[in-house]
């Protein structure tokens, strides 16, 4: 089989791989190395540490999702976008699960920095721009919108959800309409501290 040539990106996309298949715990540079068919000294040319590695898979996965998120959301506004971005979110954590555990983390400033992450972030505004927030408010509302998913997913990935009835896609859509009544009435009248300046 021929060797891969090495780039930053193939690094990166086969550290992807193996934090999907065995854990984000288990990316390793001598592991992504072995994978490789190479020495662990020949990654230091594509990337500078441990860290920025996993760094790259989580700015490769908010490259994708972002992707996925700009076409499912494209033409809908409101609810419409709300649930295509919640589910888009929902569906790669199922697909990706290693790249999805790299964002439940506190990232470097080379993941944060990414122009994954900026167009991630407008994507997600976008969304609440959508319910006429202030940018204030779009900032309790993105934190409001990340917590209902994100925890939604940790609890439904551990199975939580698998002992009672009805099945979680109730509740999932349950959630998803909740939280775009609390968007659409918070743009009608502001909930108490709204328009905070964020600190």
């Amino acid at each position: 089989m021929d060797r891969i040539a090495l780039t930053s990106a193939a690094v990166i996309a086969e550290a992807a791989l193996l934090a999907d298949r065995h854990g984000f715990g288990a990316v390793s540079l001598s592991e992504v190395a072995r994978r490789l068919g190479v020495k662990t000294p020949s990654l230091y040319s594509h990337v500078r540490d441990l860290a920025a590695l996993h760094d790259g898979i989580t700015a490769l996965a908010l490259e994708e999702m972002a992707d996925r998120v700009s076409t499912a959301i494209a033409g809908r506004s409101q609810g419409d976008a709300l649930r295509a971005y919640a589910d888009v979110l929902r569906g790669y954590a199922q697909e990706s699960p290693g790249r999805w555990d790299s964002l439940q983390r506190r990232t470097g400033m080379g993941a944060v920095d990414s122009s994954a992450a900026r167009s991630f972030v407008a994507l997600t505004d976008a969304v609440l721009r959508g319910y006429g927030l202030s940018p204030v408010a779009r900032v309790h509302a993105t934190r409001m919108l990340g917590s209902t998913i994100n925890g939604f997913i940790a609890l439904e990935r551990i199975g939580s959800f698998d002992h009672r009835d009805p099945a979680p896609e109730t509740s999932w859509a349950i959630a998803l309409d909740s939280l775009h009544v609390i968007f659409t009435e918070w743009s009608r009248a502001a909930p108490p501290h709204a328009e905070d300046t964020p600190t």
